[in-house]
């Protein structure tokens, strides 16, 4: 009597335990997917300065709500997957003209140039000079739609090939592209300079291309004439500090670490004739041994410590990062500079980022835009599930460039308007 008593209640308890794994697997997906997070403007760090309450006025993106995807799209990680795997969603095919270059060191140099598609907001002929991440390049689909973007709203672009990146481009001298050479990319901007010499330049950096546009206008004074503004997207700013958080677990970036040099490795290896060949000169600290290292690499600091930094002739890893982070020339940059990181970036770890936040303290042309949400070089947007084409990135980035062009019209119309009172008086 008692067991058909009891009998009823089993059920219930199975019922329970079912319901308590499902409120178990929609408490992992809420904080996998960090539902939770709310959305809201970027974190913005700037100094008050009349450039700075115009780009306010004139980038509403900066001063409104960030909305991504709302399944996923607070999510860092999937942000960077899809960046990752895809790149971007029904990316167009801009035309460009694909131009090559001769180093000093019989290296080859490749970048695509693209006319713009549309008279440009102020009249003016203004070329956007852009540096892709590491072991991108023109064809990469993040970079197809920015660049017909910024076609579309008036702006010539230049977008630079990383050496060694391009699969159907051989090399021709035992170097490939490192993380803070410049020399390509100084060789396209001259290019730009002397076939245009009418064109102001807007400097875009994503990445890795942001840590090398940013050392490319501190090296000298120079390299910032004609240089209208700089972004830079998604950079770490110092390797050195950097290195120490690529090797921990947390935020999964040991694994980001791991597959990047994967994807480093192939790319030497498609390169061997030309990098390791017996008929080849290499750099004298660069051995034979090197290459078997290299097939066992887990890490970036594995492949930089034992082949990336002894194409430049550094004697230590510590050297290299050193000397080919953007950190120590960031305070040589005069021209307005915008800095973009997310604070949900798996690659960057947040103790990177007090080094825009100490800049923008203290130089009046930085801001530093930090969005709660974007991953590393994500940045969708849309409503439910489907990402659209443009990013709010891509968005931000003409935005802002749009803007530095109409402050300097404003200036010069200014000058010349003080210049004509002048001459009356």
């Amino acid at each position: 009597m008692n067991a058909m008593l009891e009998t009823p209640e089993l059920p219930a308890v199975f019922d329970g335990v079912k319901l308590a794994a499902v409120a178990a697997v929609l408490y992992v997906i809420v904080r996998c997917l960090n539902l939770k997070s709310p959305t809201a403007p970027p974190d913005l760090y700037f100094q008050d300065s009349g450039l700075s309450r115009f780009l306010l006025k004139s980038c509403p993106l900066l001063t409104k709500e960030y909305i991504p995807p709302l399944i996923w799209g607070k999510s860092g990680h999937i942000q960077t997957a899809l960046y990752g795997k895809m790149g971007r969603v029904r990316s167009p095919h801009p035309y460009g003209h694909r131009k090559f270059i001769t180093m000093s060191d019989g290296a080859t140099s490749t970048f695509d140039l693209f006319e713009p598609l549309a008279e440009h907001c102020v009249g003016d002929d203004v070329t956007m000079v852009i540096c892709p991440g590491i072991a991108n390049h023109s064809e990469k689909q993040y970079i197809r739609t920015f660049v017909d973007y910024a076609q579309k709203n008036g702006y010539r672009c230049a977008v630079l090939n990383h050496l060694g990146a391009l699969p159907n481009i051989e090399l021709t001298s035992p170097r490939m592209f490192t993380y803070g050479c410049t020399w390509e990319f100084g060789a396209m901007v001259n290019y730009i300079k002397k076939t245009y010499p009418l064109t102001q330049l807007v400097v875009v950096g994503f990445s890795l291309g942001g840590n090398i546009v940013c050392k490319y206008l501190g090296e000298t004074q120079t390299n910032q004439d004609k240089v209208l503004c700089c972004v830079s997207v998604c950079q770490g700013y110092s390797a050195l500090r950097a290195q120490k958080t690529f090797m921990q677990w947390d935020q999964c970036r040991r694994f980001y670490n791991f597959l990047m040099a994967d994807n480093m490795k192939k790319i030497i290896l498609s390169h061997r004739q030309a990098l390791f060949g017996d008929h080849v000169k290499k750099p004298q600290s660069l051995e034979d041994t090197d290459l078997s290292r290299l097939y066992t690499a887990t890490s970036l600091m594995q492949i930089d410590d034992n082949v990336m930094r002894k194409f430049h002739g550094y004697n230590s890893l510590k050297e290299y990062y050193e000397e080919e982070s953007c950190m120590r020339y960031l305070h040589r940059i005069s021209v307005p500079l915008m800095l973009v990181n997310a604070a949900d970036d798996p690659l960057v770890h947040e103790s990177l980022l007090t080094i825009p936040k100490s800049l923008s303290e203290k130089r009046e042309n930085v801001m530093f835009v930090l969005p709660l949400h974007g991953g590393h070089l994500g940045f969708f947007e849309g409503s439910v599930l489907f990402p659209e084409p443009l990013t709010w990135m891509d968005k931000l980035v003409v935005e802002y460039a749009d803007a530095i062009c109409q402050w300097e019209c404003n200036k010069s119309q200014c000058s010349d308007t003080e210049q004509v009172e002048a001459d009356l008086e």
